[in-house]
């Protein structure tokens, strides 16, 4: 099926009739002129190598090549074709804890904000790397397949919110079983699971969730988001989140929980605070895993823009070579009668 890509390209060619309307206007004004000097016969003996119609054959020259290159800004498209695209990268799984208590600001603009813009930064710096994307809270579900299509993965991160989990609570175990299953089958190549939390309120068998991923090849990165000396927790009505018994809640990141099983999966704990300084080190700790070749399989248009950039370029290459007055070493051809 033959289609253009960029079809808007082809109002390129309402330039055309505007250029020959132009050319004749100039070169019946340029006529006039020559007539107030002298008679055609005349002009004739005097310029006996000149020709008016070479000038209109390099002006059709000129305005065809045009034409060739408004087609091929279009790029014109005929059938399909297949391709591989070859690359090297890692796999990677976002588990974003979004509770309740990922609303304090003890870092800014809040913890759950932050974590959001550090995984967005971190894809920003991918090239051939895939991700997944998760969240938590009292339990886990995914958001975002394994996948290489980073604006979708930072479109989904827009839009976390704690509302996105009904049951609340902090159930690091959960997050880390749905990275172990978010990868694909592919064998040789870095898997990491990479849980961002404040550690409150956790259920327990995060550091045997830890363990089994590390033992089944997979790297366990935590990234404690927030202060352990807490923070309260901030309500859309500009309140504060209270207890039962009226209490203002105070959430504090429980960075030895986060270390714990951060060793128990075989990677590393890091604390996000205002600074880039978390993201920069697990950039460096992704950046050891092992790379593999990420074969991707696909079908696209035939493109068939070069011919008419072809053409244009032998239409322009010949109006060069076409002079405006008869060329002596080919004289007697008489291409073009005067």
């Amino acid at each position: 099926m033959f289609r253009f890509a960029d079809p808007n390209y082809l109002y390129l060619l309402i330039a055309i009739p505007l250029l020959a309307l132009v050319w004749y206007l100039s070169a019946l004004a340029l006529k006039k002129r020559r007539r107030r000097l002298a008679d055609d016969d005349l002009l004739t003996r005097m310029v006996p190598n000149y020709s008016s119609k070479r000038q209109l054959f390099k002006f059709v020259l000129l305005t065809l090549a045009v034409a060739c290159l408004a087609v091929m800004l279009a790029r014109p498209q005929f059938g399909m074709t297949s391709a591989t695209n070859d690359k090297k990268g890692i796999e990677a799984a976002f588990i974003i804890d979004v509770s309740n208590s990922m609303l304090a600001q003890d870092v800014q603009p809040n913890r759950l904000e932050r974590s959001k813009l550090l995984v967005s930064t971190l894809i920003d710096r991918m090239k051939n790397d895939r991700v997944a994307i998760g969240v938590f809270a009292g339990e886990a579900y995914p958001q975002l397949p394994i996948t290489n299509d980073y604006a979708s993965a930072k479109l989904f991160l827009d839009n976390f919110m704690p509302c996105m989990v009904t049951l609340q609570g902090t159930s690091v175990a959960s997050a880390i079983n749905l990275g172990r299953v978010s990868f694909t089958d592919k064998e040789d190549i870095g898997k990491a699971i990479i849980v961002i939390t404040d550690g409150e309120d956790h259920e327990e068998g995060a550091i045997e969730a830890a363990k089994k991923a590390a033992e089944e090849g997979f790297k366990v990165f935590v990234l404690g988001v927030g202060s352990t000396g807490g923070a309260r927790i901030p309500l859309s009505d500009g309140s504060y989140l209270r207890d039962r018994e009226g209490k203002e809640v105070n959430t504090a990141l429980n960075e030895k929980m986060c270390i714990e099983v951060a060793e128990a999966g075989g990677g590393t704990y890091f604390h996000v605070d205002n600074s880039n300084e978390a993201q920069q080190l697990l950039q460096d700790e992704l950046d050891k895993l092992q790379q593999a070749d990420n074969s991707v399989s696909f079908s696209e248009r035939d493109e068939q823009f070069q011919a008419m950039a072809l053409l244009a370029l032998i239409l322009i290459v010949i109006e060069l070579f076409v002079l405006e007055t008869k060329n002596p070493l080919l004289k007697r051809l008489r291409l073009f009668k005067r």
